[in-house]
């Protein structure tokens, strides 16, 4: 493949992920008018459980990895099924339900840019997890994307704040610190990431089993249901990654590539509009557009004195 066509594929792929991840606000908000967060999480994580099971088989990816790699491939099986079962505590469990609990008491145009602040706070959980240093860019994007978030939230008023489900708020920001979280810990481990996720949803989806039994009840299985759960389970948690993980293998050009990311919330603004019916204050777009301006600043290389 010449190297036009490998960008040109590449372009493909991401302009594919994008396109489906901006629709990901519009289906939360749906699926949860008719099941309950732990409900819509149970299905989509049954969806992604199959997805991964099925690519970890064909491509031979369910050891928990071989011996004689470093770190933890050279701990027992026990110490490293541990490992998996705790990141998938994390995720698909922990950060989702919180994520779904905050869709479900926020409007969609309020939620996803809050969820998307999450770039944010892994630079900011980097310093003392990973003992980086925060740079003078890095600090500007921090303290532009907040500005965002306070616009955001106030709504152009101070009479806005009244207005808002500061728990759905809490819950959207706590989200960001547990997929931060995730992503950091992710960091540190030498497991293979389809290893990773196959083993991990197999072993979430019966803790979410457990917690809708214990909890709200099964979800009813209706085309509809079925409808979200895939929705959520290949486009959120699954496939799109895929498509994503191709994009930026594929380009010589990653960091372009990666920029294409910003396209989404605004394009999912549009869907939250026509789809959901949500009138979008004028707040919601710049406050979004002063949120990905901090996370494009923060990401910018420091310049070479």
């Amino acid at each position: 493949m010449s190297t036009r066509s490998r960008e040109s594929t590449a372009l493909g792929y991401a302009l594919a992920a994008v396109a489906a991840w901006s629709t990901v606000a519009t289906g939360f908000k749906l699926g949860l008018r008719v099941l309950e967060p732990v409900q819509l999480l149970l299905l989509g994580s049954v969806v992604s459980a199959l997805l991964f099971a099925v690519l970890a088989t064909a491509g031979g990816h369910w050891r928990l990895p071989p011996r004689g790699q470093p770190t933890s491939a050279t701990r027992p099986l026990s110490h490293r099924l541990v490992q998996v079962a705790a990141f998938g505590l994390l995720n698909p469990v922990l950060y989702y339900l919180v994520l779904f609990e905050a869709y479900d008491r926020l409007p969609a145009q309020i939620a996803q840019p809050l969820n998307y602040t999450w770039a944010i706070t892994m630079a900011l959980l980097a310093v003392p997890v990973l003992g980086q240093r925060l740079t003078r860019n890095t600090l500007a994007g921090i303290a532009i994307s907040y500005l965002g978030v306070v616009v955001l939230l106030t709504r152009g008023s101070l009479h806005g704040w009244s207005d808002l489900d500061w728990l759905g708020v809490v819950l959207a920001l706590g989200s960001t610190v547990l997929w931060a979280g995730y992503w950091l810990a992710n960091a540190r481990s030498a497991m293979p990431p389809l290893t990773l996720m196959a083993w991990s949803f197999l072993l979430a989806t019966p803790v979410l089993a457990a917690a809708c039994y214990l909890g709200p009840g099964w979800p009813s299985i209706t085309l509809e249901t079925l409808g979200y759960g895939a929705w959520v389970g290949l486009i959120e948690m699954g496939f799109t990654f895929l498509l994503w993980q191709r994009a930026l293998r594929l380009s010589a050009h990653a960091a372009r590539i990666g920029q294409l990311i910003f396209l989404s919330p605004f394009l999912s603004l549009v869907l939250i509009a026509t789809v959901l019916g949500e009138a979008i204050h004028a707040t919601s777009v710049i406050g979004l557009a002063v949120i990905i301006a901090g996370l494009w600043v923060s990401r910018r290389e420091p310049a070479q004195g």
